[in-house]
């Protein structure tokens, strides 16, 4: 006899699949093109995948060690010093989680109690909402808003009350490609250390950025001892399906982490981590080809979104582009995207799912392109029938 009663708890009701799967599906039963889902069509550097081989043929395939294999946390060390100056104990100011994700994931709930409030920048990548609320958080949006999509100051400040914990940063942020710059980010730190606040940072896409610069907020005075940062091997190496990411910080708040991420995953990917680490070290030929690369990629998508009718939003950062579909005649984005493949043989992602204030993200849609050039190409043209 069935259950009488939904047995998902009341705090998770509404999650459901996520729309990546939603549009992903769609995209192979129409044979479409997939710019919706976040990752590369083609992998990262043939050494890495060589080191992994290596790994497993020379026996790496046990229990790594829970906290990371050595030389992963070392280069991790020694890329915070490299690109920021930042000095961390690798023994304790680094720990190796299966992909940003889990490590966001973690975070939540090591350092969120049932009812605390989590400030977070709207749009905000699917998986805050579900780490919140796994916490028994309560998300609070501070919305970033077309054309511009920058922080609004007055309007984080305003957000904080007795019961702010925490605030969730993404930046260079997902899905709208903004880069903080360092007077929102100096905001941000004011709030935090005012109000006595931990800051959790996002930064899978610290490489991805084409228009300013990336400035972690833990090397910004007072903010290194309330910052957990948080990056990823995937968007940087384009080794998505490896899960190796990892938190970095002081040593309490790396050890609050660790205490929850220990019995989700415990550890993985023992033959990937090394090559991850092997990945973190190469010189700053890969790092300035990587960004020069997808700038390449990013113009010749927004030039095509253009020709195509759309209002674009050119992004600082990130693989993805953001755009207003109502020059076209449309203002539902979601019903946009169900349609598009059928019209166009194109996939993108509704910017609402991203949104409480639904409203605000009904008429906008997100292409990646973290794809081929001819690939890129290839949508472009079929995007342009749309205008015609």
């Amino acid at each position: 006899m069935p259950l009488s009663r939904n047995p998902l708890v009341p705090r998770l009701r509404g999650l459901g699949a996520t729309i990546f799967a939603e549009m992903s599906a769609l995209a192979l039963a129409t044979d479409s093109i997939n710019l919706g889902q976040g990752f590369p069509d083609v992998d990262g550097p043939d050494e890495m995948k060589q080191i992994v081989v290596d790994a497993v043929r020379g026996g790496r395939n046990q229990y790594a060690p829970g906290i990371g294999v050595p030389e992963l946390r070392a280069a991790v060390v020694d890329h915070q010093k490299r690109f920021y100056g930042l000095d961390l104990d690798p023994d304790v100011g680094v720990f190796v989680t299966a992909g940003a994700t889990e490590a966001v994931t973690a975070a939540m709930l090591a350092l969120v109690d049932s009812g605390d409030e989590v400030l977070a920048l709207e749009p905000y990548y699917d998986s805050y909402v579900a780490a919140i609320a796994m916490a028994g958080g309560v998300r609070v949006p501070v919305t970033l808003r077309a054309p511009d999509f920058r922080l609004d100051v007055e309007r984080l400040r305003a957000a904080v009350t007795p019961r702010t914990k925490l605030i969730l940063l993404n930046t260079p942020h997902n899905p709208t490609g903004t880069v903080l710059n360092r007077d929102e980010l100096q905001a941000v730190a004011d709030v935090a250390i005012e109000h006595d606040l931990i800051v959790v940072t996002d930064e899978v896409y610290e490489h991805l950025v084409y228009d300013g610069a990336h400035t972690p907020i833990s090397t910004l005075p007072g903010m290194f001892e309330r910052t957990v940062t948080i990056s990823s091997a995937g968007k940087t190496f384009a080794f998505t399906g490896w899960k190796v990411g990892w938190v970095s910080g002081p040593a309490e708040l790396v050890a609050a982490v660790a205490t929850t991420e220990q019995f989700m995953t415990f550890t993985n990917a023992a033959p990937m981590q090394p090559a991850v680490a092997y990945g973190l070290t190469m010189d700053d030929r890969y790092f300035d080809t990587l960004t020069s690369d997808m700038q390449r990629k990013r113009d010749l998508l927004c030039s095509g979104l253009a020709a195509a009718g759309f209002e674009v939003f050119k992004p600082a950062g990130t693989y993805f582009v953001t755009v207003d579909i109502r020059p076209l005649g449309y203002d539902d984005g979601y019903e946009f995207c169900r349609q598009l493949p059928k019209v166009a043989g194109v996939v993108a992602i509704p910017h609402a799912v991203f949104y409480d204030h639904v409203e605000i993200g009904r008429p906008l849609v997100r292409f990646a392109f973290c794809k081929r050039d001819e690939v890129l190409a290839d949508a472009v043209g079929r995007l342009r029938a749309l205008a015609r």
